[in-house]
């Protein structure tokens, strides 16, 4: 898995250490920034799906479904 180096003003580092540990909902820093960007990755591609501008072959997304696109839930 490739490694990158990523600045943040403190106070987000702060908010984002809340939730890491074992009162926390991941168990590390980098489990929590990787939760983060799926998440966010998610949500733009529902929202480019819904501009019509989502093409997952084109995209080469490893995650993409196999079949006619549709995902269950949609």
């Amino acid at each position: 898995m490739p490694k990158i180096s990523v600045e943040m003003p403190g106070e987000l580092l702060a908010d984002l250490d809340e939730h890491v540990g074992d009162d926390g909902k991941f168990v590390n820093r980098s489990d929590a920034i990787r939760a983060s960007v799926r998440k966010t990755l998610d949500v733009l591609d529902e929202i480019d799906a819904r501009h019509g501008r989502l093409d997952r072959e084109a995209k080469g997304r490893a995650d993409a479904p196999a079949g006619d696109g549709s995902e269950e839930g949609e």
